[in-house]
């Protein structure tokens, strides 16, 4: 019986943790839409006072990178237009992320935040 229960584990491991990947084309689709979007945030003064976070948005290798490009978003934002226009469009910005992430990088609700 010990035989059966390694297959039995990773199966139910299988059924309840490992969702259905998604194609290579949607998720480089989205992540293009990401990109695109977090640039047309910056706007016409982006490139010119954040090139360096311009530059990093424009080249990131995949979504992960531009999950943790928000962080540098947010502060080019606030700067432009203050903190709460900023973290309205970074929330904008973090529901389009929803699907492409791997499971651990999920945003969670934070009880600091109204």
């Amino acid at each position: 019986m010990r035989w059966l229960k390694p297959n039995l584990r990773s199966s139910i491991y299988g059924l309840l943790g490992n969702p259905v990947p998604l194609s290579d084309s949607a998720l480089e689709s989205g992540t293009e839409d990401i990109r695109e979007s977090m640039l047309a945030l910056l706007g016409d003064a982006g490139p010119k006072n954040f090139p360096q976070v311009t530059r990093r948005i424009r080249y990131a290798n995949d979504i992960q990178a531009l999950w943790y490009l928000r962080g540098d978003l947010m502060a080019a934002l606030a700067a432009m237009h203050g903190e709460m226009a900023a973290r309205e469009k970074i929330q904008a910005i973090t529901r389009m992320f929803q699907g492409l992430l791997p499971n651990g990088l999920n945003s969670r609700h934070s009880p600091l935040v109204g």
